[in-house]
């Protein structure tokens, strides 16, 4: 593993108030300091050029920055890693490019698709989703809290001790019960953009996260 990853996971997403940077300051000023650029729509240049831009605000911060999609990039910027969803490039192509040094993380919402993450090498898993979200198309099964625990429970029995983000539709109300499930983390998006104070609520979920937290 090439690093530790829990707590919070921010994810950028371009709201009618904030564009993607933005998001980024945001969750940093909050204190989050693990942050995904994910530009689902957006050309490779566009992407590059908020990464680059991403990254330099997050080094600033002390924070690591995962680029969600784009691994070239992702290498070019010396980014912390990259996320690669089902339809992206396969984990065993990013880790050729990347090597050892960078972490990658895989999009799961199966008991096989955990299998098949783990056989391929990912460092950490993001489980989902927790419910229905607007941000994701082609939404994978919701899961709730009782897919969480049935997951969670075969990963261990079957020996797999990979971290796990918990993803989709959560908000800081669900955070407790999602944690005692036994995941590593929360990745969350809309529940702070869309809050009356995102920078507030953010600290808010850093500091309730700094209780569940698993090292």
């Amino acid at each position: 593993m090439r690093g530790s990853m829990n707590g919070l996971l921010f994810i950028t997403h371009r709201t009618e108030k904030y564009d993607y940077l933005q998001s980024v300051e945001i969750a940093l000023e909050g204190g989050c300091r693990q942050i995904q650029l994910r530009m689902k729509d957006a050309f490779a240049a566009e992407v590059e050029k908020a990464a680059q831009q991403a990254k330099t605000l997050c080094d600033e911060s002390g924070a690591a920055l995962y680029i969600d999609d784009h691994v070239e990039i992702c290498r070019k910027i010396k980014a912390a890693g990259t996320h690669l969803g089902k339809s992206d490039m396969p984990i065993s192509e990013a880790r050729s490019i990347l090597g050892n040094e960078y972490i990658i993380g895989g999009t799961a919402n199966t008991l096989e698709d955990i299998f098949a993450l783990y056989k391929q090498g990912v460092d950490y898993i993001g489980l989902g989703p927790f419910r229905f979200t607007t941000t994701k198309r082609n939404l994978s099964s919701v899961l709730g809290l009782e897919g969480y625990r049935r997951l969670l429970k075969q990963r261990r029995e079957n020996g797999i001790n990979l971290p796990v983000f918990a993803i989709g539709g959560i908000t800081i109300d669900d955070i407790p019960n999602i944690m005692s499930t036994g995941v590593s983390g929360i990745a969350l998006s809309s529940t702070i953009l869309n809050a009356g104070n995102p920078v507030e609520e953010t600290k808010k979920i850093v500091e309730l996260m700094s209780r569940y937290t698993v090292i």
